[in-house]
């Protein structure tokens, strides 16, 4: 009887200090990140994104259109899904290299409650952004308790390491990789907003899992996050909360990865989680 009521409080230990880990880094920063992993915006979707980003009565929403190529499309589309659950005034600001140094868009881009990076190629994206007053005022927004969402190419540069979506092995792009071999997978630098995960879209319906299980080899340390569409994940801290009609799934802790002469990427176990609306996870500490 005294072992069972040991093992009792042994395990009741456990459950309140994951509790304590949760909510202390939930608090760790004051914004939130809201992934969509491209595809339609459901109003259930886009409703759980102005739950999320909270506006205020004086509060509005930026759009960053600058991954599409067509940004005023992008912008107009995202507007009418946005006027369907909230009557926060929007804007778009379309950087250029030529005006990523607007004093005046930079300042209010600092204050946005909400920023929404559209979908397109996250490449385009990051070579305007990448080392700007732009990327400062997006992280100042951030820390400050901004929401910063976006979908597809706007969910890749969430990572710090950000997937192009190149294969090295294949000269021809394709949705999904076509082996499992090392250092296959090209990466960039993105945004940096989730550094111990890296994300990938449109993830079930193109069934990315040979190229989600070549970042996870790359950078084995990393949580790797295939989103489906019409659905994303909510970011507060370490914490994590699934929302949409899709799938998101999780793998992380590959053991005994090694790889052979002739690149073939190996390991005896992963950890395996296939989520839906309403579930939770937590990621690592990460650097």
């Amino acid at each position: 009887m005294k072992a069972y009521r040991i093992i009792v409080c042994y395990f009741t230990l456990i459950i309140c200090l994951q509790f304590v880990y949760a909510q202390q880094n939930t608090r760790a920063t004051k914004g939130k990140l809201f992934i969509i992993g491209g595809g339609d915006r459901p109003p259930a979707l886009m409703k759980s994104l102005a739950n999320t980003a909270a506006l205020g009565k004086h509060d509005y929403a930026v759009v960053l259109p600058m991954s599409s190529a067509e940004p005023d499309t992008s912008f107009y589309y995202f507007k009418i899904d946005w006027m369907n659950v909230s009557d926060k005034p929007i804007v778009n600001f379309n950087f250029t290299a030529t005006t990523a140094n607007d004093k005046n868009r930079l300042d209010s881009l600092k204050k946005a409650k909400l920023i929404f990076i559209t979908g397109g190629d996250q490449d385009r994206f990051m070579k305007i952004v990448a080392n700007s007053a732009v990327y400062a005022a997006i992280h100042y927004a951030y820390q400050h308790g901004a929401t910063i969402a976006g979908t597809s190419a706007g969910a890749a540069v969430m990572s710090k390491y950000m997937i192009t979506g190149n294969a090295f092995s294949d000269k021809v792009y394709r949705p999904t990789f076509r082996s499992l071999i090392s250092n296959n997978i090209e990466f960039k630098t993105g945004l940096g907003l989730i550094n111990n995960a890296i994300i990938d879209q449109h993830f079930v319906v193109r069934s990315r899992y040979n190229r989600l299980l070549s970042a996870l080899a790359q950078y084995p340390s990393n949580t790797c996050i295939g989103i489906d569409e019409a659905t994303a994940i909510i970011v507060r801290g370490n914490l994590i909360k699934v929302s949409g009609v899709g799938q998101v799934i999780v793998i992380k802790k590959p053991k005994q990865l090694k790889f052979t002469a002739s690149k073939l990427i190996k390991f005896t176990d992963i950890s395996f989680s296939i989520l839906t609306d309403g579930d939770e996870f937590l990621i690592g500490s990460g650097k």
